[in-house]
């Protein structure tokens, strides 16, 4: 098993340009190639999903973590997902960490593989919105190690009754810092990231509530030549699944926008994806997005009026696109932060023809109702404080 993970990691190493730089230092090393790409996809008005620093992390010791975890206790367990569980940890110098760890019982080669995937994809990954890998352990198993978020993931903040309400100002500046995050995904790294599974509990909170976009277990490199993936099996969160996913496997970028379309309308309402009795958000929230006088009845009542009407007509309207049956006629990430931030709001652009207008919204309920995805992830698998 052991000389299957270093094989698999070399083969990681050499095949996502990532290099040891020394025995305690990995960095990526970017070709001149994937640079200019790079600069010539991200738009100047986005500065802050423009590449930064080449991103470096450590590969840990195992005696490291153990002690830092206090061995791994249950005290310190704060989340769990399908094959990994996650423990807080304090370092000798005081930093506070996330160590996400492969679970004895998955022992299955791909889990396996897709562990060092992850590895791979969130390696060379640096942008404030995004959670930042700090390192690594192939010792005594698999181990991943990330700053830990001290307000959990934006569903704890939202759904956690002993969470304090967030305010809108809170959610709006979420909304933008999580769109920020994927636009620099799909189009500011270094290759294309489809992340698979945007969803609130996959989005962690700093101290000052900035948004990173973390979990990517599920996550796929797509080629510049290639215009999607075909995925089998079907892996996600129901709910948020898009269409031509759910029913295809088909997954390119516009998978993630229709699920961050999903996640707009859980940060104005309040609500969870799928609540208790199988009702969709999306279909609970579609009749009040395409009434504009009914907007207000789209927002959390716990707010008792509290929000800036201008940015809730912004962040709906974004929602309302994002969550078109068609991937074709959902935006991309770049004129979702247009509509959000300061674009012309032109709603008439983005008018649909009438032969597919009778189509755009998609009702998951009666699905619901018959199944319960195996593959959706628990909010415990998120990184966070407050994810148990």
């Amino acid at each position: 098993m052991k000389l299957l993970r270093m094989r698999s990691l070399k083969h990681l190493f050499s095949s996502s340009k990532l290099a040891v730089k020394d025995d305690s230092t990995c960095s990526s090393d970017h070709s001149s190639v994937h640079e200019n790409e790079m600069k010539n996809e991200t738009k100047s008005v986005f500065p802050s999903t423009q590449q930064s620093q080449k991103p470096a992390w450590k590969c840990f010791s195992f005696d490291e973590i153990y002690d830092a975890t206090n061995g791994f206790t249950k005290e310190n367990l704060v989340g769990r997902g399908g094959y990994a569980e996650v423990y807080r940890g304090v370092m000798k110098n005081g930093e506070v960490i996330a160590v996400k760890r492969l679970t004895k019982a998955s022992t299955d080669e791909r889990k396996e593989k897709e562990f060092l995937q992850e590895i791979g994809t969130i390696g060379h990954v640096h942008h404030p919105n995004v959670s930042s890998l700090l390192g690594c352990c192939l010792d005594n198993g698999l181990y991943l190690i990330f700053a830990f978020s001290l307000h959990g993931s934006v569903a704890s903040a939202l759904h956690d009754e002993s969470s304090p309400l967030m305010s809108w100002k809170t959610r709006y500046k979420i909304a933008i810092g999580t769109a920020r995050g994927l636009h620099y995904l799909h189009k500011g790294c270094q290759r294309r990231i489809i992340h698979r599974d945007i969803k609130s509990s996959n989005v962690l909170l700093t101290a000052d509530y900035e948004p990173q976009i973390s979990d990517f277990g599920l996550a796929k490199w797509l080629p510049s030549q290639w215009t999607h993936h075909s995925v089998v099996p079907i892996e996600g969160t129901f709910g948020c699944l898009a269409p031509e996913y759910f029913m295809h496997g088909i997954v390119d970028e516009k998978t993630d926008v229709f699920a961050f379309g999903v996640f707009l309308l859980e940060i104005i309402s309040g609500r969870k994806p799928v609540d208790g009795s199988h009702q969709s958000l999306l279909s609970w929230a579609k009749p009040r997005l395409l009434n504009e006088g009914e907007l207000g009845k789209l927002v959390d009542p716990r707010l008792e009026g509290d929000y800036d009407i201008t940015q809730l007509k912004r962040v709906a309207f974004a929602a309302s696109l994002c969550v078109r049956t068609s991937a074709l006629w959902r935006p991309t990430m770049s004129e979702v932060l247009e509509i959000m931030v300061d674009g012309e709001m032109t709603k008439e652009s983005w008018n649909l023809p009438e032969e597919v207008e009778e189509e755009e919204f998609w009702g998951f309920d009666d699905l619901e109702c018959e199944f319960d995805s195996p593959n959706s992830t628990s909010p415990l698998n998120s990184i966070s404080s407050r994810s148990s």
